[in-house]
């Protein structure tokens, strides 16, 4: 490496300055003039020779071993860069994933939170739909309530109505009867003659007279034992016939009264009652 080299060449450089250093300090401690002094300086030259020699091989062994520990100490400053590269890769990947984990807690929180959010909205919406039902509930159960009460009022006015024409009917009716049976004469004679004169007309009268001699054989008293027919006309019951009189039960024209109504009401007149029955035998 550069740097090794260059402390190399250092070295080197100083080994020979210290050789030469040497070399010349021996010069002037040594005599110069005499064989003696030459043989000394040739002495002293030797053996700076053999010293700066010494000198370099010593130099470069240092310089060697400077070398080979700067090479362990490059080689451990690496594999210490390489260490600490890989902590540094690990600590950014486990901030990344840190990172990420805390982006996704942060997400689920934000999904939690706007879910209940969310469900509040719901659940407040359910709420005010339920309310405004039970509202229109109450409303249409009201407005029933409110018609069937007019409803049954009306109902009431009319049956009060009813009743009321009702007994004004009856009580027109009571009175024309009053009238008309304090207009009549008192009948006498048989039930035949009561009937000639109540019926007037001598053709229905013939025709009333076939129905009622079939019927009861002119017996204001006669009782059908099936039936439970009572009466000249054999009303059924013969309660009917107290609507022509209390004394139905005994009075021949009451009788004759009410069967002459009964005759025109349901058949026209006694004749068509008359032609009905011989068909039937019954009217």
């Amino acid at each position: 490496m550069p740097r090794t080299l260059s402390r190399r060449n250092i070295l080197i450089t100083g080994a020979s300055t210290t050789a030469v250093a040497a070399a010349a300090t021996l010069a002037l401690v040594v005599p110069q003039s005499g064989p003696g002094t030459t043989a000394a300086a040739a002495a002293g030259s030797a053996s700076a020779a053999s010293a700066t020699g010494l000198g370099d091989d010593r130099a470069q062994q240092d310089a060697a071993a400077r070398e080979n520990a700067g090479s362990a100490a490059n080689r451990s400053e690496h594999r210490a860069d390489l260490t600490a590269g890989a902590a540094q890769r690990s600590a950014a990947a486990e901030a990344a994933a840190a990172h990420r984990a805390h982006l996704t807690a942060e997400a689920n929180a934000e999904a939690r939170s706007e879910a209940r959010a969310a469900a509040r909205t719901a659940a407040a919406k359910a709420s005010a739909a339920h309310r405004a039902h039970l509202a229109a509930k109450a409303n249409q159960e009201a407005a029933a309530r409110k018609a069937a009460a007019r409803k049954a009022a009306a109902a009431h006015q009319a049956h009060l109505a009813a009743k009321a024409n009702a007994r004004a009917a009856a009580a027109k009716a009571a009175a024309r009867k009053a009238s008309r049976a304090a207009q009549q004469p008192v009948l006498n004679g048989s039930p035949q003659q009561m009937a000639q004169r109540i019926i007037g007309d001598s053709g229905q009268f013939q025709c009333f007279s076939h129905i009622v001699s079939h019927e009861s054989s002119w017996n204001p008293g006669a009782v059908n034992a099936g039936s439970g027919a009572y009466g000249l006309v054999q009303a059924l019951p013969g309660s009917k016939m107290a609507s022509a009189g209390s004394d139905w039960r005994t009075n021949p024209a009451t009788q004759i009264k009410w069967g002459l109504d009964y005759m025109n009401s349901r058949y026209g007149s006694p004749c068509g009652a008359w032609n009905f029955w011989q068909s039937h035998h019954w009217y």
